[in-house]
């Protein structure tokens, strides 16, 4: 068994209308699109785990880190436009946690390896800017601005070349967080 605490399951049950209402949907995994089984979603429970859930579907546009609890109006609440059309569980991590930041694509410029959460870029590394990274270890969240505020993107082991081939063209993220809530 890996660290990653792959046998931990989550379990979130979407609704397609706000307070809990109407034709409900229960996931357990991700789900690349949900279409097929809600034509929208207003409201959730999220019972057990995490998860990213996003506006279009295949896990892309605008990401919402969600926790154990109970969303009744999620769109007002999360300033979303869109329903939720995907959802990915984020696996509970046991173990250190490192991701090496760069200022440009293709792993170029300033790097800084981190091992906590970077609430400015800025002012703790004097970046202007990320625009790739390696996860080695851990699964963080990427805010576009200081104070883990604004537009957020999970993730998770991997190398990431360049955000921009991964739908964030224009965006700089300026503060990261490891996601350490014991789901």
């Amino acid at each position: 068994m890996s660290n990653t605490g792959m046998n931990m399951r989550g379990k979130i049950t979407f609704y397609e209308e706000k307070n809990f209402q109407g034709r409900s949907y229960e996931c357990m995994n991700d789900c690349s699109d949900m279409s097929s089984s809600l034509s929208r979603s207003q409201s959730c429970r999220v019972e057990s785990g995490c998860f990213m859930v996003y506006d279009r579907n295949n896990y892309m546009g605008n990401q919402h880190f969600m926790k154990r609890g109970e969303y009744s109006d999620y769109m007002s609440m999360m300033g979303m436009r869109d329903c939720i059309k995907s959802c990915r569980m984020i696996p509970m991590h046991r173990g250190q946690y490192r991701m090496k930041i760069y200022e440009k694509e293709n792993f170029g410029g300033q790097s800084h390896e981190m091992m906590e959460d970077c609430d400015n870029v800025m002012d703790r590394y004097r970046m202007n800017e990320c625009q790739s990274c390696n996860v080695m270890d851990g699964h963080w969240l990427m805010y576009e601005q200081p104070q883990f505020r604004g537009k957020m993107m999970y993730m998770r082991p991997g190398e990431y070349k360049s955000f921009r081939d991964m739908g964030m063209s224009g965006q700089r993220f300026m503060s990261m967080r490891r996601i350490t809530d014991s789901c």
